[in-house]
């Protein structure tokens, strides 16, 4: 249908590490300005089963990274709070549903995974302090920064385990939030430590 060059899409994307791409991220990649005909062009290969379209505007190879989708539908945006936590055994309940801290709240579903995203305040959203950028193109909090993220968002969630939490890494992620009452609710949890 297009010709040659669309081999050299795919070529491109499948040479590449990600294993997710947004429209702009294609169009980058492949030296493409109008959007519109490299939309058309993906579209192809979406129906010819070479790309998969989870959402408007993102493209991923057949088999892609979850965690990887997950920072890609809104950027500023990292993993943290109940994902995080529970996989460092913090929290045990488990839940299959990928958490994310982001300018917004929203719940996407995606092929029965449910990717749920909580509002941080912008000033806190941007601090990288606590946050470690993965080499498959994720964005995930330390368990010291998914807990502080998830003290300062819900101040009366439970906690099943505390120890594995770095005390000194905590103390020096705690100034972001600007926050006397979340200040005060760490010391209290932390006085017997």
């Amino acid at each position: 249908m297009f010709g040659s060059q669309n081999k050299n899409i795919i070529l491109v994307l499948y040479q590449d590490s990600r294993t997710v791409f947004r429209l702009v991220d294609v169009a980058m990649l492949v030296g493409e300005t109008d959007l519109q005909v490299l939309g058309k062009k993906l579209n192809y290969y979406v129906h010819k089963g070479q790309l998969r379209n989870p959402r408007k505007g993102i493209y991923t190879k057949p088999e892609f990274n979850i965690e990887e989708l997950a920072c890609r539908f809104y950027s500023p945006s990292y993993i943290s709070l109940d994902y995080v936590l529970q996989k460092n055994g913090i929290v045990f309940q488990f839940d299959s549903q990928i958490t994310l801290v982001s300018y917004l709240s929203r719940v996407i579903e995606i092929e029965d995974q449910n990717y749920r995203f909580r509002k941080l305040k912008g000033a806190i959203l941007t601090n990288a302090t606590g946050i470690i950028r993965q080499n498959n193109h994720v964005n995930q909090a330390t368990p010291e920064r998914a807990f502080l993220d998830m003290l300062y968002l819900d101040p009366h969630h439970y906690f099943d385990n505390i120890n594995p939490l770095d005390k000194t890494l905590l103390k020096k992620i705690l100034p972001i939030y600007e926050s006397k009452s979340l200040t005060q609710r760490f010391n209290t949890m932390f006085k017997n430590v």
